[in-house]
């Protein structure tokens, strides 16, 4: 038994799938990954091995002792968004009939995702060659492999089901000693008519991934420039949204470095610009280029502009110059609609539930203030927090980010302080709290503000302790955080968890079940991709609104031709 998942299978689950099927499910450790991202989904497994099963029962939904060879599947009339085959039909008498028939309770627009050891690895050909192939426990040379397979047999039997290949991806571990085999098999390889170039890419891979469908899926390329990962918004508004559209069958979703080094893709193609300063004619040029290429254009922010320099400029084209605008919050999104009529919401989501890690010590509260861009926020509540420290004692726990002056200004020496960091870090100190303080004073700039600070609290099984401006719309007060509006409330508050940890407890749990249960990036996929759908629909029609706000914008060739 090995507890373990394949990263490259995890990848290329339809993040968004209502049910999964795992042929070979060991000790479930994919599926226990995977309803990290998706907990909503019904995952069911199937195994073997009888201590693995019994594991695996305990991380997802429903697992079956069985052989697949000998029996019809054990789920009723259960059909599946994905049925996933990792490192199993090798093992398997007729791996096709078992397929063929598992087939009949895939669901229309479903997804086989499936790993194979490759016979073609150089390692396999090296121990012929020597002579010294003997089977292992384990690996490619597995001594219950009954089949071996190549890309081609793969892709032959795959289209034999009634398949088609939309992916491919190959697992290569160690190139070097690819390299060196294919270097030093050249003169062979030439003697025999082969390309020393295409067999290295047939040999370095030890494995291979495969992604197939009933019919090829309509290509849909969604790319994103990103700014540089400041405080988590990166990771929220772009990365973590993008990994999330990659999962899905007929996506290309990227990230992107530079639009110059950009290959021009097939249509259907959309480019979002994430907080981008599209000020004067040079913030045109961009713009013009994609146009030229045939992109439809969306602008991705997440704050007021209103209240930042940059985009406060007469000439700021950030939101009359594309197609389109996405943001995180009505408000924002009812500025928005001043400069472009098309604009969508799509509200912070958590991208994995994260393992729990605090609530270890019943004696002891750990409380975060994570204070970027907060200056104006705490100091209104400061007496409070002092008051409940010198009540509290070493029961209480502050640890400051950011903000020197919040931390120089406690009266306790139960606080620590730790400068600007990284998303990471700020998510493994936040993991390890019992309650996150998050005040916002009542102004327009907050008022616009996403509640991102309770998804991510609630997510680590944290107390959410929050002001009413923006968080009474998220916070079940007394359920799933508590609400202050008044300093006084605030200490009555926090002085309540400091003497119940068993409350504290208990609120935690349910904002990590609310969050699990309607706030996971997953839950947004079927939205997002029919808008960005519509928008392509409609990209002539948007391309026109567009011209009509800024008509110094030439319309390329590239455009007319796009469709």
């Amino acid at each position: 038994m090995h507890d373990h998942f394949n990263p490259d299978l995890l990848k290329r689950i339809p993040i968004n799938a209502r049910t999964v099927l795992e042929v070979g499910c060991s000790s479930g450790a994919l599926g226990a990954e995977y309803k990290r991202r998706n907990p909503a989904c019904r995952y069911l497994g199937i195994d073997q091995d009888a201590d693995a099963a019994q594991l695996a029962a305990t991380r997802i939904d429903q697992v079956a002792l069985c052989d697949v060879q000998q029996v019809k599947l054990p789920f009723g009339e259960e059909s599946f968004d994905c049925i996933i085959y990792g490192d199993v039909l090798e093992h398997l008498i007729d791996p096709w009939a078992v397929l063929r028939a598992h087939i009949q309770t895939l669901r229309p627009d479903g997804t086989i995702v499936m790993c194979i050891p490759n016979v073609e690895h150089w390692s396999f050909t090296e121990a012929l060659l020597r002579g010294s192939f003997e089977y292992a426990e384990s690996g490619l040379f597995d001594r219950t492999h009954l089949r071996w397979f190549t890309d081609a047999t793969i892709r032959r039997g795959l289209r034999e089901a009634g398949l088609v290949v939309t992916e491919m991806t190959p697992r290569v571990f160690d190139p070097d000693g690819a390299g060196a085999f294919a270097h030093a098999m050249r003169p062979a390889l030439l003697a025999l008519g082969i390309d020393t170039k295409h067999y290295l890419e047939r040999a370095a891979p030890l494995q291979l991934v495969y992604v197939a469908r009933r019919q090829a899926t309509p290509d849909l390329s969604i790319y994103s420039t990103m700014l540089p990962p400041i405080g988590g918004v990166s990771h929220v508004r772009v990365i973590e949204p993008i990994a999330a559209l990659a999962t899905m069958p007929g996506i290309d979703a990227r990230v992107l470095t530079s639009i110059d080094l950009l290959e021009v893709p097939d249509p259907p193609r959309i480019m979002i610009l994430h907080r981008p300063a599209l000020i004067g004619e040079a913030g045109l040029a961009p713009v013009r280029q994609l146009l030229a290429k045939g992109y439809l254009l969306i602008c991705e922010f997440d704050d007021n502009p209103d209240f930042i320099p940059a985009t406060m400029q007469p000439d700021m084209w950030n939101f009359r110059a594309v197609h389109a605008v996405q943001t995180s919050t009505e408000p924002l999104a009812e500025r928005f609609r001043q400069d472009n009529p098309e604009v969508m919401v799509f509200p912070n989501a958590i991208n994995r539930l994260p393992d729990p890690n605090n609530f270890t010590n019943p004696a002891r509260l750990n409380m975060l203030f994570a204070g970027l861009n907060r200056q104006g926020d705490w100091p209104p509540y400061l007496e409070a927090l002092n008051a409940v420290a010198n009540f509290a004692g070493d029961r209480l726990h502050i640890h400051i980010v950011a903000d020197r002056e919040a931390y120089d200004r406690l009266e306790t020496p139960h606080k620590t302080f730790t400068p600007m960091c990284g998303y990471e870090t700020y998510q493994a100190m936040l993991g390890a709290c019992e309650i996150s303080f998050m005040p916002l004073s009542d102004n327009i700039f907050n008022r616009g503000k996403s509640d991102l600070k309770f998804i991510e609290a609630g997510a680590h099984r944290v107390v959410p302790l929050a002001s009413h401006v923006v968080y009474a719309n998220s916070v079940e007060d007394g359920r799933t955080g508590l609400l202050f509006t008044t300093p006084d409330q605030l200490r009555q508050r926090l002085a309540n968890l400091v003497a119940n940890p068993e409350m504290a407890l208990r609120i935690a749990t349910e904002a990590r079940a609310h969050i699990a249960a309607n706030r996971m990036l997953a839950y947004q996929m079927t939205r997002r991709i029919a808008w960005y759908n519509s928008l392509w629909d409609r990209r002539e029609a948007l391309h026109a609104a567009l011209l009509a706000r800024l008509p110094q914008l030439a319309e390329g060739e590239a455009w007319r031709d796009a469709g």
